[in-house]
C-alpha cells in the first residue's frame, strides 16, 4: 500500500513516554428538551483520549455513544462540563479541521466520480487555498481503490463506498477521525475486511480514532482501549485497555486472549442494561 508522504507511523510496541492527550472530557453532561420535558443523554462523563490512540466506544442503545462523538465534533451543545481537543474548544478544533467525521452512510455525491468525491473537502475552507492536504491518489491506493478513480458511486459496492468516505475524511490530514458505526450496514465478510484495512490506515497515518460500534468483537479487534458507556443516563462504565498486540489480523479472534477480552466486554455490557 502507498504511504502518505509526511504521515507519521503508529508504533507497534508500547511507547516509552506517555502520549499527549488528544481529547480531554471533564464532567460532561448533555440534556435535551426543557425543564418540563427534559432528557439527560450524558451525565458526568470524564475520560482522556491519548493522541494517536484507537479507541472504540461500546454500550447499549441509548447510552449516548453517538451523542458523545458529536459533542467532540461540536455538533451537539454541551449542557455542563467541558471538552478540550488538543487544548482547544471543539468549535476551534472544527474551524481548524482538526477532525473529520465518517458516518454509517458514505454520503457520496452520486454525480461525482470516486476521485472527485475524495477531493470534495478541498473545494471549501482553508485547504482550498493552502494546498495543505494529502494526495487523493495515494489515499485511494491506501484504502485499496487504485484503478477505481473514475467510477461513480452506483458502480461501487457498499464496502467500496465506505472506503471512499474514509479516504475523503483523510484528505485534509485530520488529527482525529470520528467514526459513527461506519461498517454497521455491511455484511460480515466485508466488515471484517474493512476492519483489517482500517487498522492498516491507522498504523500508516497515526491518526487518533474514536469509533462507535454495537459489535463486541469489532470493539475488541480494533481498539487499543474500549470506552464502555452505560445508559439512562449515559455515563462511563469502564475505560478498558485491550491487551492484544499490534499489528492484528482476523486470526487473533480465535485466540484465548481475544475470547477473554470479548467475554469481559459482554459481562460489562450486560451490567449496563
Amino acid at each position: 500500500m502507498a504511504m502518505l508522504g509526511t504521515a507519521k507511523l503508529m508504533p507497534n510496541v508500547p511507547q516509552t513516554e506517555p502520549a499527549a492527550t488528544a481529547v480531554s472530557i471533564r464532567n460532561l453532561s448533555v440534556r435535551f428538551g426543557d425543564r418540563n420535558n427534559e432528557f439527560t443523554a450524558l451525565s458526568d462523563v470524564s475520560v482522556d483520549i491519548p493522541e494517536g490512540a484507537f479507541v472504540t466506544m461500546l454500550g447499549p442503545s441509548g447510552c449516548g455513544k453517538s451523542t458523545l462523538l458529536r459533542c467532540v465534533a461540536d455538533l451537539v451543545h454541551i449542557s455542563d462540563g467541558s471538552i478540550s481537543v488538543f487544548g482547544r474548544s471543539p468549535q476551534e478544533a472544527r474551524e481548524s479541521r482538526d477532525f473529520a467525521f465518517v458516518f454509517q452512510d458514505a454520503t457520496l455525491l452520486p454525480w461525482r466520480n470516486v476521485l472527485d468525491n475524495v477531493r470534495l473537502p478541498l473545494e471549501v475552507g482553508k485547504h482550498a487555498q493552502t494546498g495543505d492536504h494529502a494526495d487523493p491518489h495515494e489515499l485511494l491506493a491506501m484504502v485499496g481503490l487504485k484503478g477505481r478513480e473514475n467510477a461513480l458511486p452506483h458502480e461501487l459496492s457498499g464496502g467500496m463506498r465506505q472506503r471512499v468516505a474514509i479516504a475523503r475524511a483523510l484528505i485534509t490530514r485530520p488529527r482525529i477521525l470520528l467514526m459513527d458505526e461506519p461498517f454497521g450496514a455491511l455484511d460480515e465478510i466485508t466488515r471484517d475486511r474493512l476492519n483489517e484495512e482500517l487498522l492498516r490506515v491507522w498504523q500508516e497515518t497515526g491518526t487518533t480514532i474514536l469509533f462507535v460500534t454495537h459489535s463486541i468483537p469489532e470493539a475488541a479487534f480494533l481498539g487499543q482501549n474500549v470506552l464502555m458507556l452505560q445508559a439512562h443516563p449515559g455515563r462511563v462504565k469502564e475505560f478498558m485497555k485491550v491487551d492484544l498486540p499490534f499489528p492484528r489480523s482476523l486470526a487473533v479472534r480465535d485466540t484465548v486472549e481475544f475470547i477473554g477480552v470479548t467475554a469481559h466486554l459482554r459481562r460489562l455490557l450486560e451490567e449496563c442494561l
